[in-house]
């Protein structure tokens, strides 16, 4: 199964292809993390309206870069931070992912953001023969 990964809780875009297989074991394909350090820099700390604009401005290039097509095969299923976090940013994840999710007909899973802090630490880690998985933007 390959899960299609979002988070936009605060001030980073996060998007990640992940493949589990029968036994539960589970292998990032793709990560990249787009940052918005350097523009929240100018305010002295996070924004949460300037994070859900950066979100939208860098969300579907992410998309991109990690190889999703449009059509979405491919793709078993959809995850997405739904919470907690910044309100403006994780509308952002969440109306990508409900709409990717009905476009594609594929199911949607809604993630608790520190529950997925925990349950990262069982992930197999990244498929090395990826080139690098971070992306950064918004960075001086």
């Amino acid at each position: 199964m390959r899960i299609l990964g979002l988070e936009t809780s605060c001030d980073e875009t996060s998007v990640a292809i992940i493949t589990s297989d029968d036994n539960r074991n589970f292998v990032i394909e793709k990560s990249l993390i787009a940052s918005q350090a350097a523009k929240h820099a100018e305010y002295g700390g996070v924004v949460p309206e300037v994070a859900a604009r950066c979100h939208v401005d860098v969300i579907f290039p992410l998309l991109e870069a990690v190889g999703v097509p449009r059509d979405g095969f491919g793709i078993d299923a959809i995850a997405v931070t739904a919470g907690p976090g910044l309100v403006p940013a994780l509308r952002i994840g969440v109306e990508v992912a409900k709409t990717l999710a009905f476009a594609w007909q594929k199911p949607l899973v809604a993630v608790n953001h520190m529950e997925g802090h925990v349950a990262s630490v069982f992930i197999g880690g990244i498929n090395p023969s990826t080139p690098s998985s971070r992306l950064r933007v918004f960075e001086g």
